[in-house]
């Protein structure tokens, strides 16, 4: 199947949207991209503003690279300097991508102190030991585990997928959603701050983790996710909205207090409005790829 996206109303790059950061199972088989969701495994390619694809349906295609956001409109609200200009101009049609919530969460509570090739490896360990095998065409693909087959798991058999000190607060945090102590179709309508709030309660979860969850699959783009990456951003282009003891600070530590991290998260909200997370998604893959 075909899509034809209008280049000015609809903008999109499957690349820039896919090799930005914020998904890890996506896999490249000649022209093809490969991806997997829940137990549907599909594939899509780009030529110019043709998206085709297989496995999938309209619908599904459009809901899952966010198709439905006004991107012309959200670039023009965050585009409020010279880097983001840069950074929007680098990589046109990047988009944010609607996850699944729950392994959106999981693969964030791996990330944790992980570079992408780790957290890849992970994540197919994960899917590849508890999950489904999907076969599709000549691709095999594995679902990533449901709740309860994580939160039934030994530690042992959740170290043995490189998991380390994560392996407990991936079994303890599946418990907790196996459980029904998560909803996470309660948290997209709630607002973002109490959505976090709830997020943060849970194992493994500190501020990056939930705001990335909360950008990439609960629908909170004022989400602003703080890394290493986006604390040199704002140290070396930010710095004058911040009195000068704060950057000073923060630029002697390693890992931000949840104070310091509320600050720079707030400056962007207020900065860049209620898209910020777009404006953080374009930074983090200009600034990681170009050391900008």
């Amino acid at each position: 199947m075909e899509l034809k996206l209008n280049k000015y109303l609809t903008p999109f790059d499957l690349e820039n949207t896919l090799q930005c950061g914020q998904l890890f199972r996506w896999e490249k088989h000649e022209d093809w991209r490969y991806g997997i969701v829940g137990q549907q495994v599909f594939k899509v390619r780009q030529t110019n503003n043709v998206l085709g694809f297989e496995g999938a349906n309209i619908n599904f295609i459009r809901n899952y690279f966010r198709l439905d956001d006004n991107l012309p409109q959200i670039v023009s609200e965050i585009n409020r300097d010279s880097l983001v200009k840069r950074a929007i101009q680098s990589f046109p049609g990047l988009r944010i991508v609607r996850q699944n919530p729950w392994e959106c969460l999981i693969s964030y509570v791996c990330a944790t102190c992980k570079n992408i090739p780790a957290i890849r490896n992970m994540i197919f360990e994960l899917s590849r030991r508890f999950g489904d095998k999907i076969a599709f065409e000549n691709h095999i693909s594995y679902a990533f585990p449901e709740p309860n087959i994580l939160a039934n798991a030994t530690l042992n058999e959740l170290r043995i997928c490189k998991l380390g000190f994560r392996a407990k607060r991936v079994r303890e945090t599946a418990r907790m959603v196996a459980s029904n102590k998560v909803d996470f179709e309660a948290l997209k309508k709630i607002d973002y701050e109490t959505a976090k709030d709830e997020l943060l309660r849970l194992p493994g979860v500190g501020n990056k983790v939930a705001d990335c969850v909360l950008l990439f699959s609960l629908e909170k783009l004022e989400a602003f996710p703080v890394d290493v990456w986006i604390k040199r951003i704002v140290q070396k282009h930010y710095a004058n909205h911040f009195d000068a003891p704060f950057i000073s600070k923060v630029s002697e530590k390693t890992s931000l207090s949840t104070r310091e991290y509320n600050r720079i998260g707030s400056f962007a909200r207020e900065y860049f409005g209620k898209h910020a997370g777009y404006a953080q998604e374009y930074l983090f893959h200009f600034v990681r790829s170009k050391q900008g």
